[in-house]
Parts: structure tokens; sequence; C-alpha cells
């Protein structure tokens, strides 16, 4: 799959860049905390997390301002902001009914977007997400987290990374870490991490008039599974579903459960697992695990150190989805016997 990059302006000026793949009924993406929509297409596990929720439908994803590929707009963050932006993209996405997935801090605003938007939402997803920012830690744990972001901006995305995604390879945490200090200022970052301890939905969470699945991670690092409860119980007849995980991310620890979970409630079709999507360089490595070499060896082939070969076979077996090196070889071996 392949992304589109276009711009749009919002009513209040602000020049914001969203990316649509694939095709069919739109599924609108409110992404959390900070995003960077070119980079994000750069990282083999959120690409394939991506593509595999846009199989049979049109993903909608946008940079929020003063992150990505959009640009500052010199307004603090706020919800009503948030909820401006999400104006704007709606509009790109048609004007018919569409479906919207809030991820992380995407999914209390996306649920108060929702509730003030009955008409347009046809069905609603929130992962990772809270009813109230204040309950996601103590004071004292939330002023440690901005003021070290605000004043080491490195060090403070290394800290969320380990929150965020403590079961993601350490090539992956290290990707993540550089990915979070491109996607915005150390500024902006700490602004929008603020908000999200600030934004409380409750009031509004009864106004959601679309079926509605909460979906959380049992051990949530960054979001307490209370949270999720309390807000899947504010909106009328929510689904909540609990998953097995301590990652944050979506696409880290499971990301297929995650997805098969989202598409059967939208009514999509199982997704396929990424078979045959490996880049030329991966097709090498795979080849290598289903003779049988090690880390080691497969860096000796290939002239390369041997934390990069554990990279390369981390990344396929998620863009595999599978669990071990076996799984690798016994797939590269029935991609091998078929193309016979």
């Amino acid at each position: 799959m392949q992304q589109r990059i276009s711009r749009l302006t919002t009513e209040g000026g602000a020049e914001l860049a969203y990316a649509t793949t694939g095709s069919g009924r739109p599924l609108l993406y409110v992404s959390g905390w900070v995003s960077h929509l070119q980079l994000s297409w750069e990282i083999p596990e959120e690409r394939a997390y991506f593509e595999s929720l846009a199989q049979g439908c049109l993903l909608v994803r946008y940079d929020r301002a003063g992150c990505g590929l959009s640009a500052p707009s010199g307004r603090a963050p706020s919800l009503e902001f948030e909820l401006e932006e999400l104006d704007a993209v709606a509009v790109s996405a048609g004007p018919a009914r569409f479906d919207m997935m809030g991820s992380s801090m995407g999914a209390p605003i996306a649920a108060a977007w929702a509730a003030a938007h009955p008409e347009r939402v046809r069905r609603l997803v929130l992962y990772g997400g809270w009813r109230s920012g204040a309950e996601l830690s103590p004071p004292s744990a939330r002023d440690h987290i901005l003021a070290l972001v605000e004043s080491h901006w490195g060090l403070g995305s290394d800290v969320l990374t380990d929150i965020f995604a403590p079961d993601a390879h350490a090539t992956t945490r290290e990707e993540f870490g550089r990915y979070q200090r491109a996607s915005s200022d150390a500024a902006t970052a700490r602004a929008l991490l603020e908000l999200s301890y600030r934004l409380d939905v409750g009031e509004v969470l009864g106004g959601v008039r679309a079926p509605t699945l909460v979906v959380h991670r049992d051990r949530d690092r960054a979001a307490p599974l209370a949270q999720a409860r309390e807000l899947a119980a504010g909106i009328p007849g929510a689904e909540l579903v609990v998953l097995p995980g301590r990652s944050h991310l979506p696409y880290a620890g499971d990301p297929h459960g995650l997805v098969a979970t989202v598409r059967r409630f939208l009514g999509l079709r199982a997704s396929r697992r990424g078979a045959g999507s490996l880049t030329e360089r991966q097709t090498e490595v795979a080849a290598l695990i289903a003779d049988g070499r090690t880390n080691r060896e497969i860096a000796d082939r290939l002239g390369i150190d041997e934390r990069s070969a554990e990279g390369h076979v981390e990344r396929i077996r998620l863009r595999l989805g599978f669990r071990s090196r076996a799984q690798v070889a016994a797939w590269y071996a029935a991609q091998k016997e078929g193309a016979r």
C-alpha cells in the first residue's frame, strides 16, 4: 500500500497535513500525542499496523498542529483546538458517515467529537484511552515527566518510550525515541503531554450515539485499565474488550490481536498478515533463518553487525505476525515451494 499526503486549513487558519491509504468507507484515525505521517510510514512495525487497518477501507490520518508534516499554529493545545482540527479532517473524509478510531490521547478526543457530531460517526473505536487524564498517574510523576520532556527532550523521549513500549525490541524502542524527537520540538511535546493530563471527557461521553468499542491492554503502563472501564461505562452500550499485554503503542506487543478485534467490530474482513510483503533485504534474512543461521552468522554473511541482524529478524517476525524463528523458517519454505 502507498499513502497519499495532502494538506488542508482549519477554520481557525491552522495548516495540517493528512494522509489517505487504501480505498472504501473512510476510517478516520486520531493518533496519540505526537505523530509524523512520513516517518511513521518508514517504521516497518507501525506501517504494517496501519496497512492492516487500511485493508478494505480508506484510512485517513493526520498530524496535529506543530507535529510531523503540519505547521506550528502559535495556539496553545486544547480540546477545543483538537476538535477544530478534527472538524477540518472530517470534511476531507466526505459527506457520508464514517468510522472513527482514537488511540491513546486520540481516544478521548475522538469520543468528544463523536458526541458533538452523532450524525457523522457510524462506528467508534477507542484504544488505550481514558476518561480523565488526571487519573493516569500521581501528580508528582506527571510533573517529573513534564519537566524532563521540557528540559531534556532526548532523555524524556527515551523514558516515555520505555513506558509506551516495554514489549518492543530494543531496536524498535530506539527508533521510536528518535521518531518522537523528530515529530515535534520539546516545547510542543511538553504542551501536548500536559494537555493529555488535563483532558476529561466524562461530561460528554453520554452524548456518544455510535456503536462503540473500547479496547485496552490489561497491563498498559501508560493508561490504567480502570480508565478504560470508566470510558466504556460512560458511553451508552459501549463494548469493552481487554487484550493481554503491557505496551501502550498499538503496533508493539501483539498488534495482530488488536487489529483483528478492531476489524471485526467495524465489519471488515480479517486482514492479511503480511505474507509476501518483506523487503528484498528482509527476504534475504528470512532465507538465512530458514537455513538455520544464527544472528551472528547472518551478520557475517551480510557484512553487518550482530545487533543489526537481530533487528532484521525482529522486524520480519513482527511483519509476518509470527512469534518464533521457526515460524519464519516455515513461512519462507512455503513461499519458496509455492513459487516453484
